[in-house]
């Protein structure tokens, strides 16, 4: 069978039996090394129904579906950005952020820090096991904030495009700037902040310029060294669909008005709706910001399957695992607010998609109710890749679920955003704030939608739940930022 070369003919064929692809994968795997390569996609900002769902059209996501095991119950222990990735990268709960304090060049928010040894990481691992590492972002923090220099310099190769909220704010006219910042979300740091964006990508009418499109351009040319360095790990890490939103208007017409001729809010503000939308023009505005982030959604996958073309032309899906994740999703007025709320974890936040694919296919489109998490990731890969878990990983081998075995029983998830936590279980959800007090508690059974606390009628409940997470947690810490 000859591997597919395009994304049209890796679409079309994405659907193959499992039991074709096992046979051709011990076939690929007896020619090339001893181990399979490791392909990591992380997709900041990305809520598990657009990428799962059918709020967003995602043909390469859902095509890596297709290929792969997909979790339904994932949920990031430690958020946003940064304490996300440092999850993803040691396979250890990160949350609570214990001994945090303010780090130069990371934003002062409780867990934004670097990665204390960067020798903890599976890439660390996977690199003292003979693999040749490698790691392609746009991601600010990682790529250019000082405490994480340490980490850039134990990849073998490691490629980063800045723009996104430094360089250069020449150029761009107050015209084109109003285009993209409605009175409503009028503020120096706002305006600043487009400014920027506009003149560093101007994508709007070019996607080819996109922060997107360049990561997984870079990310592709990375491939073509990577194959003469079997076997490799790469981890490709785009921060689209991170806001600012300026998708070229052909995406946006996908999912909004095609009449509108307004101005586009790319930058919400991180805040209840009521705060600063009201009426029949705040409607449009939240209408609007919905379609531009469905739209930066679907422009973001389709440079994914740029990647995945590449991918499919050096016939690498045969002796590769790969794996895509998130770090946290986005309010798009649900619950009434925009944008990530640490005090507020309801599902649209906290609830994002994890696809683990293997090399032979196993588990090929199915989806696990197990309740994984972003820690789960590094002991994951590098069970996969038959190296050795290094001690001190916590997080768990979801590969065994490829094997036909179950990894320990969760019967609930847990894990928390600044100063505030979350827990879950099959019949209720909780989260509230660090200290104790002020409770958030859902019956699922009654209110699958999370729409009302019922905490006060519910006080042992709640208490019990909070004693699960200081059980395995440890006493909650908050901090001032």
């Amino acid at each position: 069978m000859t591997p597919p070369s395009t994304r049209r003919q890796f679409l079309h064929t994405a659907g193959v039996s499992a039991g074709v692809l096992s046979g051709l994968d011990d076939l690929a795997l007896g020619q090339g090394a001893d181990r399979p390569n490791v392909v990591v996609i992380v997709v900041d900002t990305l809520r598990a129904d657009h990428a799962f769902g059918k709020r967003a059209r995602t043909p390469n996501i859902d095509a890596l579906a297709r290929e792969g095991l997909s979790f339904a119950r994932f949920y990031p222990e430690a958020m946003p950005t940064v304490p996300a990735r440092r999850s993803i990268l040691t396979g250890r709960r990160v949350f609570p952020f214990r001994g945090w304090h303010p780090y130069r060049g990371l934003l002062a928010e409780p867990g934004w820090a670097p990665i204390a040894d960067v020798r903890t990481t599976f890439t660390s691992a996977l690199r003292r096991a003979g693999y040749w590492t490698a790691y392609v972002t746009d991601n600010t923090s990682l790529g250019f904030s000082p405490p994480w220099g340490p980490f850039r310099r134990s990849f073998d190769r490691f490629v980063r495009r800045g723009g996104q909220i430094g360089g250069r704010s020449d150029g761009v006219s107050e015209s084109e700037l109003r285009q993209w910042l409605p009175s409503e979300l009028e503020d120096p740091d706002t305006r600043d902040r487009i400014r920027r964006y506009l003149a560093n990508g101007r994508y709007a009418h070019d996607e080819t310029r996109s922060f997107a499109a360049r990561v997984f351009r870079d990310a592709s040319r990375v491939l073509d060294t990577a194959m003469t360095q079997r076997p490799f790990a790469l981890v490709v890490d785009t921060f689209e669909p991170h806001e600012p939103w300026t998708p070229p208007r052909r995406y946006v017409d996908m999912y909004g008005d095609p009449d509108y001729h307004g101005p586009e809010p790319a930058r919400p503000y991180y805040a209840p709706v009521s705060r600063y939308l009201s009426g029949h023009r705040g409607e449009v505005l939240l209408e609007r910001m919905r379609a531009l982030y469905a739209a930066e959604v679907t422009m973001t996958d389709r440079w994914l399957g740029v990647f995945l073309d590449r991918f499919h032309e050096l016939a690498l899906e045969r002796d590769t695992v790969m794996v895509l994740v998130s770090d946290h999703g986005f309010y798009l007025g649900d619950y009434g607010f925009t944008g990530k709320i640490a005090t507020v974890l309801h599902p649209p936040l906290i609830r994002v998609p994890l696809i683990v694919i293997d090399p032979r296919r196993r588990h090929a489109g199915r989806i696990s109710n197990y309740r994984a998490s972003t820690h789960d990731v590094g002991p994951t890969i590098l069970s996969m890749a038959g190296v050795n878990v290094p001690r001190g990983m916590d997080g768990v081998d979801l590969s065994r679920l490829f094997g036909g075995r179950r990894p320990p029983e969760r019967s609930y998830s847990f894990g928390g955003y600044g100063n505030s936590y979350y827990v879950r279980t099959d019949h209720w959800a909780m989260y509230g704030p660090n200290s104790g007090n002020g409770f958030q508690l859902f019956d699922h059974d009654r209110d699958p939608g999370e729409g009302r606390d019922v905490s006060g009628s519910h006080p042992r409940k709640a208490g019990e739940l909070y004693g699960v997470v200081r059980d395995r947690a440890g006493r909650l810490p908050t901090f001032p930022y």
